[in-house]
């Protein structure tokens, strides 16, 4: 058997496949061949497959329709295992390898036998456009089960429920000029602006550069085009400031000339990436290019008419019908009737011809046309038919007949006869549009030219539309508009650049008449009452729903787009949007520039989420942060909890007599005994640190801070609150004075990055003036809280530091050594306890940290977690922002009067706001503490408190609880909550309502639980 026996649309010769290799793919189950240099639409065309898909409304039978990024139906679900599934890949741009695994994204239980089909064609009279926002709006109760079956016939496909095996790259790139599309325009634009000098990066979307000359009739120089296409490539490569990349995609045009590219690098390789030298290469890579100028070659896409029953298999783009006979050698089909509105789409009829197949007629609405093109199909022998179109295509899964009919474009009438003609292919063409959506995404609206029959790009400084993408269409002034485009992008870089004619290849001239503004063509019957008349193939949307639209009062063309979904999905329009306009113009009784256009978004075409995350997955996505004690927090068997990216030790579980290990409160308990009794050690590394320097350091510390910072001498640490602009308290910690103008700043381990910005941003912009300097440096230093009765005497062993009570403050800090490693010491307590924080450079931390346990085992040391660290300090009434506030507190609001300096000189973050009546206010929400009267109770947290148990519900809420624990000190449950007027309510009982029923009752009372006085810290 040959190797092209099983392809029944191959042609022996022609084409840019390689006939000598034969690769073997599965679509919907069953086994074909195609070559080297097929896409899976090509091989699937080779083969005499004709429906690849169901329609997403109606399930009707679709076909391919077009050979590029513009095509509707032909969106496959790729990926032989579960792991490589990839949904909604356009078989028209997906390279053929051997052993690739594709099937239809919609149809049940197949494509061919699909049971929705019999919805479509029965209840197609029920589902007019806008049914779904009418049908599914009401019982609310059912939204789900509507969904979930809206979802399964919706024609898109499925994502993988496996890891993805593949990795993907992102790359950052700068350049003087990008060019997006390698065409003729893109080609000449970039090899004169290589010339000159700029870095140029040209990128194109298809597997092989080239654009139209990869299936021209024409010559250029008197040779095929595929000749200088490889000089003009040839010559791009030897140029160092050249960079190309073929099948890549740009797929957004941002601010500032930022454009993002999607490269497809191993796609045409097989179902996964292949390794390479021992390493795995990326599957696809994210190119984010930040260029001077921008050239936009990105050529025009064939329009298709409107006609009856347009959407059965076997109707296809002209231009689709050229490129699948002369780029990959496949007719697909025997028997051809063409209908166009223009000269250029005779060049698929006369492929057609030349392949040996029949063409049964041209069918051309123009009365008179008279170009080169239709003079050479006369003398072929092809029957011309004038001032007519295909009105209907006959068919159910494929194509079978045409019929036509004589039409009167202006009156939107048929006018004559209506003629059958047997054939099992239609093409049709109404023009040519160019591609805006690159330049459109920046909001630029683009404008109708009457000249071309399509929208042109508004001009937009720095990018530049050329060729076809801004509506020059013949081949010789193509060349030469991509020539000037580049020069001119050239010098405004500031590079010497001139056009030379002599550089330009010599492109014979062809006469082609004028086009004919042919839209929708029109049926005996009207539209409604017409067979489907299909305007947005992937959606369904037909020249009917449209009609309705507008009928229905929808005047705005976004309107009637949203309405009817034209435009919607993978799709995007690039097809079905200037029919559509049109279509809404002529309901509406106005020009389509009176109608507008809709506004293209990123992406231009699907791009998988693999490529638009990079590296940036598992790992790398969320990356992990651990103090330098991780090692040991593991082996002592810690539990964690993220904080923010930190791994903090949350409990360390110890076995129990029984051989179990200890539970969460068993070990909490423990440790908070082991602090108040004995000593504990905190690693708090995580704390944020900020080194704060400058002459005016203190002033801007009293002008970011509540309270005040001119008399701080250093050697000494104060505590402090910092608001928004709003009053409301956004972090607290201490600041320490090191010298007279350096300080050390710390805040919660989660608002450390958060903070440094806050800081920065008032720096930056309401006080320049000031001269200070900030720099993170939580990991510089690593922190170990010493804390408990017996915490001077272990630290005392370790260290040259006088740690006297009077010689070493609360609140003070000093330098020198512990464990013989330099370091601060802090006398600043968060449980309440004598406490000494510990701070040394990171890569002494270790060290310190197991002389401090070598050293502490006659003491008993006890490391304790983040649960006993919440306990402590909960039990004194610290506060944790974020826990016990929530960007609705005030200072005031949690009782911290103290730390509020109102007399300050300079109006401080937050004063201004803490003077509005609503801060000034009774009744705030005040924090206090909650003491439930049956001691085994722990309240919630997050629990509604109420004043009257019995109200009718809804109760009135007085506040919630913030934060709750179980005491092993007090041997009770314990709470800190925020209570309406709760500072002039200590005494008094409060409620918490359960969602199971019970009602909980407490008393309400100061927050400080243990050691009210503070006399411990003290010692």
């Amino acid at each position: 058997m040959s190797q092209t026996a099983s392809q029944s649309n191959r042609l022996a010769q022609g084409g840019q496949v390689d006939r000598t290799q034969t690769l073997t793919f599965t679509f919907n189950g069953r086994t074909y061949t195609g070559h080297p240099g097929d896409t899976l639409a090509s091989a699937l065309l080779a083969n005499g497959v004709d429906l690849v898909n169901r329609s997403f409304k109606y399930s009707r039978p679709r076909g391919t329709v077009a050979a590029g990024a513009e095509e509707p139906n032909a969106v496959v679900q790729l990926g032989a295992t579960e792991a490589t599934q990839v949904p909604n890949v356009r078989a028209t741009q997906q390279a053929l390898y051997d052993g690739l695994v594709a099937s239809s994204t919609n149809g049940w239980p197949d494509a061919q036998r699909d049971i929705m089909r019999w919805v479509g064609k029965l209840g197609s009279p029920f589902m007019p456009p806008g049914f779904y926002y009418k049908t599914f709006m009401a019982p609310a109760s059912m939204w789900m089960t509507y969904e979930k079956y809206i979802r399964k016939t919706a024609g898109l496909g499925r994502s993988p429920t496996q890891p993805d095996p593949d990795i993907y790259d992102h790359m950052h790139r700068h350049c003087d000029l990008l060019v997006v599309g390698a065409g003729p325009a893109g080609l000449s634009a970039a090899l004169a602006a290589a010339r000159a000098g700029a870095r140029v990066i040209l990128a194109d979307e298809q597997e092989t550069m080239g654009g139209s000359l990869l299936d021209t009739r024409e010559t250029l120089d008197d040779q095929p085009a595929a000749q200088w296409l490889k000089t003009t490539l040839a010559a791009l490569a030897e140029h160092d400031n050249v960079t190309l990349l073929p099948r890549t995609t740009a797929h957004g045009y941002h601010d500032h000339h930022f454009v993002t590219l999607h490269e497809r690098r191993t796609e045409h390789l097989g179902d996964s990436a292949p390794s390479q030298d021992g390493h795995r290469q990326a599957r696809s890579r994210l190119h984010r290019v930040r260029a001077g100028q921008v050239i936009l070659a990105t050529g025009a896409h064939e329009r298709p008419l409107v006609y009856a029953n347009n959407d059965v298999p076997g109707n296809l783009l002209a231009g689709a019908v050229s490129t699948y006979i002369r780029r990959y050698g496949v007719v697909p089909g025997q028997k051809l009737v063409l209908s166009t509105s223009n000269d250029h789409a005779y060049r698929a009829a006369l492929d057609w011809q030349e392949a040996g197949r029949e063409v049964a007629a041209i069918v051309d609405a123009r009365t008179a046309p008279e170009g080169d093109l239709v003079t050479q199909a006369k003398a072929a022998g092809i029957r011309v038919i004038t001032g007519s179109a295909v009105i209907e295509a006959k068919g159910a899964q494929r194509v079978s007949a045409a019929r036509v009919a004589a039409i009167d474009v202006d009156t939107f009438t048929v006018t004559g006869k209506v003629e059958t003609l047997e054939c099992d292919t239609i093409a049709s063409s109404g023009g040519y549009s160019p591609v805006i959506h690159l330049a459109s995404h920046t909001g630029a609206r683009p404008v109708w030219s009457d000249d071309i029959i399509g929208f042109v790009p508004t001009t937009v400084a720095g990018v530049t539309a050329t060729g076809g993408a801004h509506g020059v269409y013949p081949l010789g002034e193509v060349l030469a508009d991509g020539v000037e485009a580049g020069v001119n992008a050239a010098t405004a870089l500031g590079f010497a650049a001139t056009v030379n004619d002599a550089d330009l290849p010599h492109v014979e001239q062809r006469h082609e008449g004028p086009a004919c503004a042919l839209f929708q063509v029109p049926h005996e019957k009207t539209t409604l009452r017409a067979p489907k008349q299909f305007v947005d193939l992937q959606n369904d949307v037909t020249a009917g729903a449209i009609e309705v639209a507008t009928l229905e009062g929808f005047e705005s063309i976004e309107h009637v787009k949203r309405y009817t979904a034209m435009g919607f999905g993978t799709d995007q329009g690039k097809l079905g949007n200037i029919n559509g306009m049109a279509v809404a113009a002529r309901c509406l009784g106005q020009s389509i520039p009176e109608t507008g256009t809709t506004v293209f978004r990123p992406n231009y075409t699907p791009v998988t989420f693999g490529a638009v995350v990079g590296r940036h997955c598992r790992e790398l996505f969320d990356p992990e942060r651990y103090t330098p004690m991780q090692a040991w927090h593991v082996a002592q068997g810690a539990e964690f909890e993220d904080v923010g990216q930190w791994k903090r030790p949350w409990y360390y579980p110890r076995k129990r007599a029984d051989g179990g290990l200890e539970t969460m409160a068993e070990a909490v308990a423990r440790e908070c005994r082991a602090v108040r009794e004995g000593v504990g050690i905190l690693d708090a590394s995580t704390l944020g640190k900020i080194d704060i320097q400058g002459p005016d350091a203190r002033e801007f510390l009293g002008r970011i801070y509540t309270n005040k910072w001119q008399k701080l001498a250093p050697g000494r640490v104060r505590y402090g609150l910092m608001c928004g602009d709003d009053g409301m308290v956004m972090d607290d910690g201490t600041t320490s004075c090191l010298a007279e103008n350096h300080f050390l700043m710390t805040t919660t381990t989660g608002n450390a990055a958060p903070v440094l910005e806050w800081l920065e941003l008032w720096h930056q912009t309401e006080w320049p003036e000031l001269e200070v300097y900030f720099n993170s440096v939580t990991d510089h230093w690593a922190t170990m809280t010493v804390t408990g009765p017996e915490a001077r005497k272990l630290l005392t062993d370790l260290t040259d530091i006088d740690l006297d009570r009077e010689a070493f403050k609360f609140m003070d800090w000093r330098e020198g050594h512990v464990a013989g490693v330099p370091a601060r010491v802090f006398r600043i307590s968060f449980t309440g306890e004598l406490a000494f924080e510990i701070n040394v450079q990171a890569h002494y931390a270790m060290h310190v940290w197991e002389a401090l346990f070598a050293h502490g085992d006659k003491y008993n040391l006890t490391p304790y977690g983040t649960e006993t660290m919440h306990v402590l300090r909960a039990e004194k009434g610290f506060i944790i922002v974020g826990q016990d506030t929530d960007g609705s507190v005030t200072p005031e609001d949690l009782g911290m009067h103290w730390a509020i300096g109102y007399d300050k000189p300079f109006p401080w973050v937050g004063k201004r706001a803490l003077t509005r009546s609503d801060t000034r206010r009774e009744g705030r929400k005040q924090l206090v503490g909650l003491k439930p009267k049956d001691a085994s109770v722990v309240l919630e947290e997050g629990a509604p408190v109420v004043f009257d148990p019995k109200h009718a519900i809804p109760m009135p809420m007085a506040g919630h609880v913030t934060s709750s624990y179980y005491s092993p000190t007090l041997e009770s449950g314990f709470a800190l909550a925020v209570v309406k007027g709760g500072h002039q309510r200590m005494g008094e009982s409060v409620y918490l309502p359960m969602a199971d029923g019970r009602v909980h009752e407490a008393e309400i009372v100061g927050t400080q639980f243990v050691d009210p006085k503070g006399e411990r810290q003290h010692v």
